[in-house]
């Protein structure tokens, strides 16, 4: 449940100016407007399963987009139900929607799936154990041209100009004294695209630690403390414990952002979470609302 100073669940990216929205809890549109975010550039958003407190914000971010000019499609991707609940809040509410809304089901949810591709980059989703039918995602971008050697060009008596430009886009090129240049001989090995993972509501799965590896930052739930474990199971959820010992397990995760907390933690209490998961993964943080991070390239 909102807390006063605690809202429900939702992640904004923004990569190369396009944004996505994983989950959409009720009050995302509050935070949004707080941070001056332009909601207009929510290209995808992202839903993990149809429990209210992960979509009960939709309604209010649909109306609010079309307070903005907009010609670009909104496309909301997830589970089965997503579809009807959209149509149904559309149907009552009386929406006046002036942009097009694309909304795609996840066909067999329990198969990982690719549900959305861009330029250079793809988001993947997961099945995972709730009690209702639930996905994570993964956003991972495409491997990164090497670096250019401007000395190895020259060697290979490239002139200075266009060509180069065009080696450094993965093209090769044809020299006039009739050699044909490639990228791979003036260019170095491909450096790794980041990946942001996000994973809620679920039974702390095997399964989860082959999508999650070599993320650069991984958001999971953290919902209880170890006393609480037995609560967790039956409600299958995770403590945050098991969110971490889920992440060092996966290996490569560079950083681990807990969110999702159960109501009974003050922000104070928080505090014993944190000390939990830390135990067993040193870099782990607790969300905040309106916290906001950069994830660099590696080089």
């Amino acid at each position: 449940m909102p807390l006063p100073h605690r809202h429900l669940t939702s992640v904004l990216v923004r990569r190369e100016g396009e944004s996505f929205l994983f989950d959409c809890g009720e009050g995302t549109q509050v935070s949004l407007r707080r941070l001056n975010l332009r909601w207009k550039g929510i290209n995808a958003i992202f839903i993990s399963h149809t429990h209210a407190d992960h979509i009960t914000g939709l309604p209010g971010m649909l109306m609010l987009t079309s307070q903005v000019e907009r010609t670009e499609p909104l496309y909301i991707i997830g589970p089965p139900k997503l579809k009807e609940y959209v149509e149904t809040s559309r149907r009552t509410l009386e929406m006046h929607i002036n942009y097009p809304i694309i909304v795609q089901e996840i066909q067999n949810p329990s198969v990982p799936q690719v549900v959305f591709q861009g330029d250079g980059y793809s988001v993947r989703s997961f099945p995972l154990s709730h009690t209702r039918v639930c996905v994570g995602y993964a956003l991972i971008e495409d491997p990164r041209p090497g670096l250019f050697h401007p000395d190895r060009a020259e060697q290979e008596k490239v002139p200075r100009g266009p060509l180069w430009g065009r080696l450094q886009k993965g093209e090769s090129v044809q020299l006039d004294d009739g050699r044909t240049i490639s990228p791979s001989m003036v260019m170095g090995d491909a450096r790794k695209g980041r990946k942001i993972s996000f994973v809620t509501d679920t039974l702390p799965l095997e399964s989860i630690q082959t999508e999650i590896q070599n993320s650069d930052l991984f958001f999971c739930e953290g919902m209880f403390d170890d006393e609480h474990v037995q609560t967790a199971r039956e409600k299958k959820h995770m403590t945050a414990r098991q969110a971490a010992k889920l992440t060092a397990s996966a290996g490569g995760v560079k950083k681990l952002g807990l969110l999702h907390f159960s109501p009974r933690y003050t922000d104070r209490e928080l505090a014993l979470l944190l000390e939990q998961a830390q135990q067993e993964f040193e870099n782990t943080f607790l969300t905040r609302d309106r916290y906001t991070c950069t994830i660099p390239y590696e080089e």
